[in-house]
């Protein structure tokens, strides 16, 4: 992936050079929105936004996009997991933009824009004001400011009040959760992933201009879109016709199938601890190591980093961050008195999570059930296991 960025940068620089920034267009150039479908990495399930600039006269046919990456920011990868990264505007040949997503099998839809040569300019002359040195440069957002809500924006500051939406053609408005679940696969590590580590903050109603952090929903809104009272949509086309593919990992490699064996496993090593009236400590130490870990991460993408979908997660409820203390205390054999008076603390937690999934206050996944259902046997046990023991002291 590096490379095919690195790459396309270079293009960038190439296209760069023989654009004839100043020119004006000649009547025959066309301005249109790119529409691109879902790919394979997660970075690439939501689709791409882009603004295709033709010109035959001029002998220019481009592609602006905001979704490249800075690779030259410094501490690339920490920005990237402070949400500190910089995202930049780009310009390749549009041949180049349609090879990339020929090879990656995502179809690309194009929508020619209803607007007169000196709207057309105006255009181009806001995008290539954005990418000066000094402008090009953005702060990313996966929710606020990507490279699908950046195009909307280039219509607005460039045609004002006379740019309108209609939102009548939405049948219903999600939330962010919502709205980011309906391109992935429910029993993936993805979407797993995604719902352990985003907060209550995306299970609020999206605005219906909300929705255009999603580029599909551009696409849709762009249809009902008016300028100057006129459609602003004037032809659709389909450049690359290719049917989206399904995600459909193979059983074994699907968080649920993992996830169902761990729970197989602390029922089993539950039972048996129960009729032998035993503990077992590694057990023990490998969900209050898993959990405190989780934890540790989900506070520090709420505290730490400047994501705004990372706030307010109740996942670190269950996934209780000082667990990973107290991991290495379970591993000893002799507990202190306080142990389980801190257990029946964990399982208090775990209604709560509950009773938060139940009013809807967050949203998680559905395959939580099963870490919750696993944490509650382990829980209840290790209650009656101190009590047991307590009792046989006296």
């Amino acid at each position: 992936m590096f490379r095919k960025i690195t790459f396309l940068l270079v293009l960038l620089f190439t296209a760069f050079l023989g654009h004839a920034q100043n020119a004006q267009l000649s009547p025959l150039s066309k301005i249109s929105l790119l529409t691109v479908g879902t790919g394979e990495d997660l970075a690439a399930k939501f689709g791409h936004s882009a603004i295709r600039l033709q010109d035959p006269t001029l002998g220019i046919d481009e592609v602006y996009g905001y979704g490249t990456y800075d690779f030259e920011d410094p501490n690339f990868y920490l920005n990237f997991t402070r949400g500190k990264l910089s995202y930049t505007i780009s310009r390749i040949p549009f041949k180049y933009f349609e090879y990339s997503y020929q090879q990656e099998k995502r179809w690309v839809k194009e929508q020619e824009l209803n607007v007169n040569l000196e709207q057309r300019n105006s255009i181009v002359t806001f995008l290539e004001h954005n990418l000066l040195p000094e402008n090009k440069k953005y702060k990313y957002d996966f929710l606020f400011d990507n490279c699908a809500t950046r195009i909307p924006t280039v219509f607005e500051k460039t045609f004002g009040d006379s740019f309108k939406f209609d939102y009548n053609y939405l049948e219903e408005q999600m939330t962010f959760r919502e709205l980011i679940r309906l391109k992935l696969n429910p029993n993936s590590w993805s979407n797993f992933g995604i719902d352990l580590a985003l907060g209550s903050v995306i299970d609020r109603e999206a605005s219906p201009y909300e929705h255009l952090f999603l580029p599909i929903y551009v696409y849709e809104q762009m249809k009902h879109t008016t300028l100057n009272g006129k459609p602003i949509v004037k032809k659709e086309t389909v450049i690359l016709d290719i049917p989206e593919q399904e995600d459909r990992s193979p059983l074994f490699l699907t968080p649920l199938f993992w996830l169902s064996i761990i729970l197989v496993l602390v029922c089993y090593i539950t039972y048996t601890d129960y009729k032998n009236l035993r503990r077992n400590k590694w057990l023990d130490f490998g969900l209050f190591a898993v959990t405190g870990l989780a934890g540790v991460l989900i506070l520090f993408l709420w505290f730490a980093t400047d994501h705004l979908a990372t706030k307010a997660n109740f996942n670190s409820l269950w996934a209780f961050a000082p667990n990973i203390i107290i991991a290495f205390i379970v591993i000893k054999k002799q507990l202190p008195s306080w142990m389980i008076t801190y257990i029946i603390f964990l399982t208090i937690l775990l209604g709560i999570t509950c009773m938060i999934w139940m009013f809807k206050i967050q949203v998680f996944s559905i395959l939580l059930i099963i870490v919750l259902l696993a944490l509650a046997i382990r829980y209840v046990y290790l209650i009656y296991y101190f009590k047991s023991k307590q009792l046989g002291k006296k």
